[in-house]
């Protein structure tokens, strides 16, 4: 009776008799998971059989607890942060009121001047970060998209017999043409350039930094050497003129800095996120389970453009010009100085190493003494370069990799610097194809 009844619900579950099913056979599934197969290709079928297959017990269903009596019981069912967390989300916390109260706190040259150019220096060094951090893709081509959302918004807003085309739109408007064409320009490059790795995917978007430069340096329709000057006339009324009203630039530019950090941090947690990250990591098994590598690559360099474009929104209205000189190789070797002393394993890193190159630019060419060493005020780049060298030494990591070592033997954990937690850092591709 027991074996007849065994086979009775074998036959309920797999659909063939238990007798005449032999070993290699494959299982039968009802025509319920037949329909969940041809409905969804199979992407439910793992949890239909599974449901099947593992079976326990009436004791063990026993003594398995529902979900409600888990949660009454007090049950932790995710880990406590650390003491280090908490003592990093307490300096983050701190460093953002210290900035919301900058303009009270510090004397007018280092708000207005200086803090603003950190936080758009920070977006535009964030996309990099983004792109090497959580793609593997190492880009050259930042600065020469937030160039080309400043050429943009220039030629778009102001009025006025000079170089351009001096359109007169709305502000807003002039904003949002600035992303949408420094967004799809992106896309297209993303496109050609995504297909291939390693230093091959550097050159191509070196090549169009140069050929940016170029083009707008040659092409006196939009501007040509001299570029476009007179935008802070023509920025939004919420902004007003940065001279007359510069407080209000300057939260705008917090506020798009928060923004942008949280956004990233959002996107590099969905789905989307960390398949990119697996394509960083070995990019032929992510294929080789079904995600197209050279969209998600595509994409992730059109979101990089995404947020140069509003780096670049942001450095017209403080700068009130943009020429060619803005997105020279010069500034391409800024930005990705700015990246490397700041770190490349942590996004908190383009702010850091945006704040470390401001201040010095700022500060290093009137230090006394400097001329006796031969570096004059007019040899800043070398001073940089100095202090570039000894940061990279101490630590590959920049200065997050330094915070990164004390955090590990203040929480009294070890591990490698360089290692860094899904979501929170980059790790080197083992292996990556030589070309697409």
């Amino acid at each position: 009776m027991a074996a007849q009844l065994a086979r009775r619900r074998h036959h309920r579950r797999h659909g063939v008799p238990r007798r005449s099913r032999r070993r290699g056979d494959p299982v039968r599934h009802r025509p319920d998971v037949l329909g969940r197969l041809s409905a969804d290709h199979g992407q439910r079928l793992l949890h239909a059989v599974l449901g099947r297959l593992h079976v326990r017990s009436a004791r063990d269903r026993a003594r398995v607890p529902a979900p409600g009596p888990v949660r009454e019981a007090g049950l932790k069912t995710r880990a406590r942060p650390s003491t280090a967390t908490l003592a990093e989300g307490g300096i983050g916390a701190v460093v953002l009121v210290v900035a919301l109260l900058g303009p009270f706190l510090f004397s007018d040259f280092f708000t207005h001047t200086l803090l603003t150019q950190v936080f758009w220096y920070g977006i535009a060094a964030a996309s990099l970060i983004f792109l090497f951090g959580y793609g593997g893709m190492v880009s050259l081509a930042q600065v020469s998209l937030y160039g080309i959302a400043g050429f943009v918004v220039g030629n778009a807003v102001t009025t006025g017999a000079a170089k351009g085309q001096h359109f007169g739109l709305d502000p807003w408007l002039g904003v949002v043409l600035a992303i949408v064409i420094t967004t799809l320009i992106g896309l297209v490059l993303g496109a050609l350039a995504s297909r291939s790795f390693g230093i091959y995917f550097l050159m191509l978007t070196l090549t169009f930094a140069v050929l940016t430069n170029y083009f707008f340096g040659q092409v006196t329709v939009f501007g040509g050497f001299s570029g476009v000057s007179g935008i802070q006339l023509h920025t939004p009324g919420v902004i007003g003129n940065p001279n007359i009203h510069p407080n209000r630039l300057y939260y705008v530019a917090l506020g798009t800095s928060v923004a942008v950090y949280l956004l990233i941090r959002y996107v590099v947690r969905t789905p989307f996120g960390v398949a990119l990250q697996g394509i960083r990591d070995d990019p032929v098994r992510m294929s080789s389970l079904g995600y197209n590598v050279t969209l998600h690559r595509t994409l992730a360099f059109a979101f990089g453009a995404f947020i140069s474009s509003l780096a670049g929104i942001l450095f017209v209205w403080w700068n009130d010009h943009v020429d060619p000189a803005s997105m020279d190789l010069s500034a391409v070797i800024d930005l990705l100085v700015i990246a490397v002393i700041g770190g490349l394993s942590r996004l908190e890193g383009a702010w850091l190493g945006a704040f470390v190159f401001v201040i010095l630019n700022n500060y290093l060419r009137s230090v006394p003494g400097l001329g006796h060493v031969g570096i004059s005020p007019e040899r800043f780049h070398t001073a940089i370069g100095i202090v570039f060298l000894v940061i990279v030494l101490v630590s590959p990591s920049g200065l997050m990799g330094i915070w990164e070592r004390l955090r590990n033997r203040v929480a009294g954990a070890g591990g490698s610097i360089g290692s860094a937690p899904p979501g929170e850092g980059p790790r080197e591709p083992d292996s990556q194809p030589a070309a697409g």
